[in-house]
């Protein structure tokens, strides 16, 4: 699909006729086609790759509000060596942390090339006043965050108020500075293929680097017909504008064989331009143990007892 997209100087009527002109998604052919990818095997040279590569597209994640300065620092260890025996193990592409422990992140990965991401904007909900997102955001980046991971009013855009919703995507992304940003669109509570398109499609006009499905926190979180959707989307979208934009789902990727059914999804739908860590992401905070566990399954032919992995 090639967009007419709207003028810079949208109104709500523009931006509203715009996203409701979007393609309707097929449901049907959606499911369909999600779980028929979901059946691909792999050869086991081919998996060998895929556990690598999902490897390094973690953001390592902790998000509690029982989070500690030592369960942050415990975390970037692990996302520095997540095998500490094995050295050619790749690291992750990035710790996720509250904002007010991006200080401790900093510290603790120094100059591992490791990014910090903070979430923000009055994460989960996304219930706070601008300013107070604002600073949020600014707060974050002040301390050493290099990604923002933002969530969108899920109330405003599903009233249909999407140029607030808009305008606050591009006041977070002025905000935010060199960091890049990530809008989670919380496609649980969208109810729709239709409306997780046009969640999809706003942020992407509004400045998103990276379009993310979850905060974790709902559910469903992550599913596979969601990600086709948002696939599509930012294919449709770099055809249209020449911009290419990133994506991570997060919430419920567990294990290895989750990681390769969603870069199969990638493969298939938008190619080798969105197979590596800076532009596709799994926001996770125990695929990595699985992802380990298979590693070395492959390495040695057999599985490695409960203490060869650090448990988060």
């Amino acid at each position: 699909m090639t967009a007419t997209l709207p003028d810079v100087s949208r109104d709500e009527a523009s931006l509203k006729s715009f996203l409701h002109g979007l393609p309707g998604v097929d449901q049907v052919g959606a499911e369909a086609r999600a779980a028929m990818l979901s059946t691909r095997s792999i050869k086991t040279t081919s998996k060998q790759w895929a556990i690598d590569t999902a490897i390094s597209m973690i953001d390592l994640t902790t998000l509690e509000g029982a989070d500690t300065h030592g369960k942050v620092r415990n975390l970037c260890a692990k996302a520095r060596r997540p095998d500490p025996s094995d050295p050619s193990t790749p690291q992750v592409a990035a710790v996720c942390v509250y904002g007010d422990l991006v200080s401790v992140a900093r510290d603790a990965l120094g100059d591992s090339g490791i990014r910090i991401a903070a979430v923000a904007t009055a994460f989960p909900s996304g219930r706070a006043s601008l300013n107070v997102k604002l600073a949020d955001t600014k707060e974050a980046v002040a301390a050493g965050a290099d990604e923002i991971d933002m969530v969108i009013d899920r109330g405003a855009f599903l009233s249909g108020r999407y140029l607030q919703v808009f305008e606050e995507i591009v006041a977070i992304k002025q905000a935010a500075g060199p960091a890049h940003l990530k809008v989670i669109l919380e496609t649980g509570e969208l109810a729709t293929y239709d409306n997780v398109r046009r969640a999809a499609w706003l942020a992407m006009l509004a400045g998103a680097d990276f379009i993310k499905t979850s905060t974790g926190k709902i559910s469903p979180a992550a599913t596979l017909p969601v990600l086709l959707v948002m696939l599509e989307a930012v294919r449709d979208f770099r055809d249209g504008t020449g911009r290419q934009v990133g994506v991570k789902p997060a919430g419920g990727i567990r294990t290895s064989k989750d990681a390769i059914r969603h870069l199969v999804m990638v493969n298939e739908t938008v190619g080798d331009d969105w197979l590596s860590a800076d532009w596709f992401r799994f926001g996770a905070s125990t695929l990595l143990n699985d992802l380990l566990l298979q590693r070395q399954k492959l390495a040695t032919g057999h599985y490695s007892g409960p203490d060869y992995i650090t448990l988060d």
